[in-house]
């Protein structure tokens, strides 16, 4: 129920206005003056105040300012029996939701109020949203307890809160951009645009164009001036993925914008100023980069202020069961299925895995055996062909690998089993053997 707070010395109109709104379904607070209206304000979660202009305590125009600064989502109402053009611009200029004339306000007080509400309703769900995203993007957000990956997030968190350019290293799908959205979030900027792009993903022309923007005329098809990713960015953060795929000559370019905070859209003449931090990320080894000329070296050390390197995920196994749980709550939403986990099967083939892609690559892997899973449990067979492969199975206390005959007949017996979800006898008709057979090879290679 929406609660509204009527602030007025006259008892009657205070009176009055409480019931015509209480009849609307609101809850509905009375007020004599500001002082108690501030009383009723820290206690109560007021959405609208009507108040009146002129008030034993103060001026219901000055008031609204205080209480936008204190509240912000509360919206007010001001009434007044004398209204006059500059009170009510500078009711309006101070935060109010509208200024009306005593006498007309039974007729309007109703409308207003509802508009007033939903705004305030509207302000809540971007507030919300705003909060969801903020802790989406959060250090919080990043899951992990390894060695190595507290010491990445204690050392982006010390970064967080300065200006300083930062240079996010390691191998390519470890994380880097959710680190620089985590930086930025944390920043003083974070109220800004976060803009990043792919350096490998353009051509040079291209990427100069997206980077700097350009001047109506500067190519054919250019018939407007167009903002580029610095330009937008301005107050905010710009994250340079794969800088090392940069063009020399765009290298030198963007050395300028570190250095003087200024560059020249494409076709222009006259340098534009802008205040951004630049986070920027490679996989590559920017040092021999250098040696092989393909890196600028004063570039390097412009970008190079503060290093954070992300470790791969095979440096971090441990966190691959919680990286697990987190993908798979995900992917079981938007899917519709309800599965709650893994198998030790499952878990144990994603530990022996060498994971070349990092943690895109298992994020792929767990959405696949999440589409393939019809049980509540993720089991060992949803995974890709080369899993099967990277086992080891255990008989008798001996490692075998999976290329082993008993390893690999170990693996298809635990298949068939699993599509005749558990049924022996079937699973003995299916391989084609005696079930004492089967009985006997479930003991040997212990098969749950």
């Amino acid at each position: 129920m929406s609660k509204i707070l009527v602030i007025d010395d006259e008892e009657k109109i205070r009176t009055l206005l409480s019931k015509i709104l209480s009849l609307e379904g609101y809850e509905v607070f009375q007020a004599s003056d500001l002082k108690n209206a501030m009383k009723r304000l820290e206690f109560s979660d007021i959405d609208v105040a009507v108040c009146d202009v002129k008030l034993p305590d103060g001026s219901g125009v000055d008031f609204v300012k205080k209480i936008k600064e204190k509240y912000p989502s509360l919206e007010i109402i001001l009434l007044t029996a004398y209204g006059n053009i500059p009170d009510g611009v500078q009711a309006i200029k101070n935060g109010a939701f509208d200024y009306i004339t005593k006498g007309d306000d039974n007729n309007k007080i109703i409308p207003l109020v509802y508009k007033a509400l939903e705004k305030v309703s509207l302000n809540k769900r971007i507030s919300q949203l705003e909060k969801q995203l903020g802790n989406k993007h959060s250090f919080e957000s990043i899951i992990g307890n390894s060695k190595k990956i507290k010491s990445a997030i204690d050392s982006a968190r010390k970064v967080a809160t300065t200006d300083a350019t930062v240079l996010l290293t390691g191998e390519t799908g470890t994380g880097k951009e959710v680190f620089a959205n985590a930086i930025h979030n944390a920043s003083n900027r974070t109220k800004y645009n976060f803009i990043a792009v792919n350096c490998s993903a353009f051509s040079k022309e291209l990427l100069e164009n997206e980077l700097f923007g350009h001047k109506a005329g500067a190519f054919t098809g250019a018939v407007k001036d167009s903002k580029g990713i610095f330009e937008e960015a301005d107050k905010g953060t710009v994250f340079l993925d794969e800088i090392g795929e940069m063009p020399l000559d765009l290298q030198a370019k963007l050395l300028r914008v570190l250095e003087s905070g200024e560059f020249l859209k494409v076709g222009d003449s006259k340098t534009t100023k802008i205040d951004v931090r630049i986070i920027a990320a490679t996989n590559r080894d920017l040092e021999k980069e250098i040696e092989n000329g393909n890196f600028r070296e004063d570039l390097f050390y412009r970008i190079n202020i503060f290093t954070v390197h992300l470790p791969p995920l095979r440096e971090r196994i441990n966190d691959i069961e919680d990286l697990t749980y987190s993908f798979l709550k995900n992917f079981s939403l938007k899917t519709g299925k309800k599965i709650s986990g893994f198998s030790k099967e499952y878990a144990e083939a994603l530990k022996r895995h060498p994971w070349k892609g990092n943690i895109r690559e298992l994020r792929n892997v767990i959405e696949r055996s999440t589409i393939l899973t019809d049980g509540n449990e993720l089991q060992a067979d949803s995974l890709p062909q080369d899993f099967q492969y990277d086992q080891e199975i255990n008989v008798k206390g001996k490692t075998l690998s999976a290329f082993e005959l008993a390893g690999a007949e170990k693996i298809h017996i635990q298949k068939v089993l699993n599509y005749a979800n558990g049924n022996k006898t079937k699973t003995a008709e299916l391989l084609g053997i005696a079930l004492t057979t089967l009985y006997r090879k479930i003991e040997e290679y212990q098969i749950k």
